[in-house]
């Protein structure tokens, strides 16, 4: 089974990664950027076929290790 983990920021949490992302891309020309958040994705294979235990495990590793919650959301996707 596979699974897509997608980690951004909370709304209101600085990410001045994203700002240097949206100044170099207005500076190759990309005039119409309004703002860039940056994240994190992650794709893991999983070796079970029981979707409600995949996504409780995923859920875990958000938890514990992928995403600092404290400053970040994430979405678990299995398909």
């Amino acid at each position: 089974m596979k699974a897509r983990v997608t980690v951004t920021l909370k709304s209101g949490v600085l990410d001045p990664q994203g700002k240097a992302i949206e100044g170099a891309l207005k500076s190759l020309g990309v005039a119409s950027v309004a703002g860039v958040r940056q994240g994190k994705v992650f794709d893991i294979e999983l070796d079970t076929a029981d979707k409600a235990k995949a996504e409780a495990a995923l859920k875990d590793a958000c938890e514990r290790l992928l995403a600092n919650t404290v400053i970040e959301n994430y979405r678990v996707e299995i398909g």
